[in-house]
């Protein structure tokens, strides 16, 4: 097997990867509402949700559904709330927190650090992103949005992961090819899965080590991240 050129871009997800979701907020709300719950069995549940309905979205690709209800009754059913009423409030909730932004509001702890080091290795560092329009304001309030050379939103250019058209902007934004192209996402069908799918490398970032053992590198932070990417 041919080894694969040494990489010139490193392209990230925004977010659950460069962005982290607000778990101590959504962990506060649902304190508010008389669950007796944790931040760190609130986030095990949220990333068990986005796992499960990444994997039923690969195997109903056809059918036209977009998850959102399912997500927010995965969330509550790992969370041992089964109360209908509640699981409105939180979906409602949500949908109204921090518009248009959302939870996923502020940067990993690791961000601005591995960023920099992808850009102090001479990469060229860009995101894609499935997003409602509003990414770049994101990551801008975030503080990343100046590590960047380039950010590509789904809702803007009118193509969404895992088509691998959205994969072949971002290496024409990096001036680079697929072979010396990385990607790191925490969606393994829709990042991985995608980016491979366009003849880019990829990482999968799983920092709740949730999603064992899978075809590609994987990193439980965004520093390794891009020290796989590297190697």
């Amino acid at each position: 097997m041919a080894r694969r050129p040494p990489i010139r871009a490193l392209v990230f997800d925004a977010g659950h990867t460069l962005l982290e979701m607000d778990y101590a907020r959504l962990t506060a709300y649902l304190v508010s509402r008389g669950h007796d719950l944790g931040e760190a069995a609130v986030t095990g549940a949220e990333r068990r949700a986005r796992i499960r309905l990444d994997v039923e979205r690969e195997a109903q690709a056809t059918r036209g559904r977009t998850g959102e209800g399912r997500y927010v009754r995965y969330l509550v059913d790992y969370l041992g709330i089964e109360d209908d009423a509640e699981r409105t409030a939180i979906a409602e909730w949500r949908r109204g927190f921090n518009v248009p932004i959302g939870l996923c509001h502020q940067a990993d702890g690791e961000a601005a650090k591995a960023l920099q080091r992808a850009r102090d290795a001479g990469l060229i560092v860009g995101v894609i992103s499935n997003s409602n329009g509003s990414v770049q304001r994101a990551l801008e309030e975030a503080g990343l949005a100046a590590h960047l050379q380039f950010v590509i939103d789904s809702s803007v250019v009118g193509i969404a992961k895992p088509d691998p058209r959205i994969f072949e902007l971002g290496v024409r934004a990096a001036g680079t090819t697929p072979e010396e192209t990385v990607y790191v996402g925490d969606s393994y069908f829709v990042d991985v899965v995608g980016a491979q799918r366009a003849g880019l490398g990829a990482v999968l970032f799983d920092p709740g080590r949730l999603w064992g053992e899978r075809d590609c590198a994987i990193a439980t932070g965004l520093c390794a991240a891009v020290e796989h990417a590297l190697s």
